[in-house]
């Protein structure tokens, strides 16, 4: 009885203990690349983008633009219009209106030709990075894109112990990723999913 008895606690601990680590998997690990699936992207314009404005048979009113600090833009006929938070094919249409005012169906085309964005849709890089910044989020971009654009990681980071700092449906989470396994040992698990407004932060290593 005894040794049954003894089967039974053995198997308990042995559920209970598989149960702990899967579960630990599954709160800190960002989901790999390829298990992410992406929905459709578009680009939001930003403070300090660049846009082309094209009006179709009307040159004069076709130029280059930067987008304000207040998110507005100024051209020929349109004064004070808002960018910030418009997809060009968006800003587009709103152009198209104000033109309506002055010319018969307009056509305009918006072209993006220097990218910033919207603070929520750029990806943060603080820490131990070689270049810490702040990059502008591009569809599929991976944690392996990521340290590319950043130069990787300084010979004092602890890679292993890096953070995403992400916000899901208004709600923070912290999620663990190994930067040095990914780097320097190829692991293709560890090159993860960024998504915008993600904050990546590399810590120093204690030693």
């Amino acid at each position: 009885m005894k040794s049954i008895k003894k089967r039974f606690i053995n198997l308990g601990f042995l559920i209970f203990f598989t149960s702990v680590l899967g579960g630990c998997a599954s709160s800190h690990l960002p989901a790999p690349v390829e298990a992410v699936k992406s929905g459709e992207y578009n680009y939001i314009i930003g403070p300090g983008d660049n846009i082309s404005i094209s009006v179709w048979h009307n040159p004069e009113l076709s130029q280059g633009v930067p987008v304000r600090p207040d998110g507005k833009i100024t051209t020929p006929l349109v004064e004070d219009l808002q960018a910030a938070g418009k997809s060009p094919t968006h800003l587009a249409r709103d152009i198209e209106i104000a033109l309506s005012k002055y010319i018969q169906d307009p056509i305009v085309t918006v072209i993006v030709t220097g990218f910033v964005g919207p603070y929520s849709q750029q990806i943060r890089v603080i820490g131990q990075a070689a270049k810490p910044q702040a990059l502008q989020y591009r569809e599929n971009m991976s944690l392996m894109d990521v340290m590319i654009s950043v130069g990787g990681i300084t010979d004092f980071a602890a890679g292993n112990r890096a953070t995403i700092l992400r916000t899901v449906n208004g709600k923070s989470q912290q999620l663990s990723v190994k930067l040095e396994s990914l780097i320097r040992d190829g692991d293709v698990v560890a090159n993860v999913q960024m998504l915008p407004g993600d904050v990546l932060i590399i810590p120093e290593s204690y030693f």
